[in-house]
């Protein structure tokens, strides 16, 4: 593609990011007959999975799947995908330039829905497995788990909670409190209360045979275990917010960008959605708030059409009076 191709000019709506928020935002933009490109890395954060689980309608689908499914259903609308990671943004006299491979884009509006990265635990094993033995949401793997040995690795103090929560989907819960240290006296209690066997020391590393995990080894023991639960430190993919200058929040991950209700940020005609914005928002949360956003950003762009009409409307007046 040349990079003097005008139909990357002229857009209403540009999406940076094809995971469930910016294809879910790009099928309501499409149908709403709005000019809308999304660019996309292809790099999603749930890649490892084979399944996702309490997407109604979708329950066991694979996330791949899902993509593909998105993408013919917003091709319908005219809504074009480039494969590219968008290099750079700028807004100059309101209008707003994405750079790619295949060329700079303008564009009247911009969302960005580029995710989040998961950072794992350095432990042998944790990232071979991610995905699959190792796992995070309870909602996501807890059924699939039912019953079976779990064990959780903790990261942070919270982690407890997190064997807290598992204990509802098996009787056989071990937490390793691995570098946090043994649980203050009231959080112990409440693992003995509920069953949930405590196994301290450091862990080593996760016990791996024919591709699946068997145990976790900790203090020169073997627990076996049939999977791991465990937290991540989540990195949002954040960036080219950051480069426009869009305001942060520090919260105990450390500095988010700020949004309004709406997904809109503190940068004129941008737009932000997902687990860019929400360490919360999974894949249904992800799809609901790709609609809610576009229904924003279409109702700014009507008030955009609307004052560009009045202007050009006044400057059709200027000149018949001065004619």
């Amino acid at each position: 593609m040349s990079k003097k191709d005008n139909s990357l000019h002229d857009i209403d709506v540009v999406i940076i990011g094809g995971g469930p928020a910016g294809l879910s935002a790009a099928l309501s933009l499409g149908r709403a007959r709005r000019r809308v490109i999304v660019v996309d890395a292809g790099k999603p954060r749930n890649a490892p999975a084979a399944h996702m689980h309490g997407v109604l309608g979708h329950d066991g689908l694979s996330p791949s799947r899902l993509l593909e499914l998105g993408r013919d259903e917003i091709a319908r609308y005219g809504v074009r995908i480039i494969s590219e990671t968008a290099s750079a943004v700028r807004v100059r006299d309101a209008v707003i330039e994405v750079d790619t491979a295949d060329g700079t884009i303008r564009t009247r509006r911009l969302l960005v829905a580029t995710g989040l990265v998961d950072e794992l635990a350095n432990i042998p094993g944790m990232q071979q497995q991610w995905g699959n033995g190792v796992v995070m949401c309870p909602y996501c793997d807890g059924w699939e788990h039912r019953n079976d040995v779990i064990g959780v690795v903790a990261t942070s103090p919270e982690s407890v909670e997190q064997a807290q929560t598992m204990r509802q989907w098996s009787d056989r819960v071990i937490y390793f409190p691995n570098a946090i240290g043994e649980p203050p006296g009231e959080a112990a209690d409440a693992l003995a209360l509920r069953g949930i066997q405590v196994e301290l020391g450091i862990v080593t590393g996760l016990r791996i045979k024919e591709k699946r995990i068997v145990g976790v080894d900790v203090a020169g023991r073997l627990i076996p275990v049939g999977v791991v639960f465990t937290g991540t430190i989540p990195r949002p993919q954040d960036g080219l917010l950051h480069s426009l200058g869009a305001t942060t929040k520090d919260g105990p991950l450390g500095p988010w960008v700020v949004i309004d209700d709406d997904g809109r940020t503190s940068v004129p005609g941008v737009w932000a959605v997902g687990n860019v914005v929400d360490v919360r928002a999974n894949v249904s949360v992800c799809l609901g708030l790709g609609s809610l956003v576009a229904g924003a950003i279409n109702k700014d762009l009507v008030i955009d059409d609307i004052a560009r009409l009045r202007t050009q409307a006044k400057s059709r007046d200027k000149k018949e009076v001065a004619s």
